[in-house]
């Protein structure tokens, strides 16, 4: 199993840091290219640039009164979902489709089943291995 992860490309861990504005006020950001990478991914699907998609969850973050005490950790969750949301079903794997127009309050609504189910599965799981 550990393969799987032990044998990608190294270069999926590297960190690399990207300088970019958020409303004039210059700001840093360091991840690993594997996240850069997917950032791109959503960004491309959308027609923005990267700096424009991390300007527009920025902004909808504090719109949506998010506290923002880690940014950057926000977009690699941001990333690990959209993975998850492919995985699921609940987001075409074509780059020509927009996430823009999406259902997001169905989808949403899904991906909290989901998460519910999955910690109740766990939670039974382990207690049965517990006793």
């Amino acid at each position: 199993m550990c393969e799987l992860f032990v044998g990608a490309e190294s270069d999926l861990w590297l960190s690399q840091s990207k300088s970019l504005r958020i409303d004039g006020v210059a700001t840093s950001i360091r991840m690993e290219n594997f996240f850069w990478q997917t950032l791109s991914e959503i960004a491309y699907r959308d027609a923005m640039t990267v700096n424009q998609l991390i300007t527009k969850l920025y902004h909808e973050s504090i719109d949506a009164e998010h506290d923002l005490g880690n940014f950057t950790s926000f977009l690699r969750v941001c990333c690990g979902r959209y993975y998850a949301l492919l995985a699921a079903g609940d987001l075409s794997p074509s780059l020509d489709e927009e996430l823009g127009g999406v259902d997001a309050p169905t989808i949403l609504g899904r991906e909290g089943q989901r998460r519910a189910q999955t910690l109740s599965q766990i939670t039974m799981q382990t207690s049965l291995k517990v006793n």
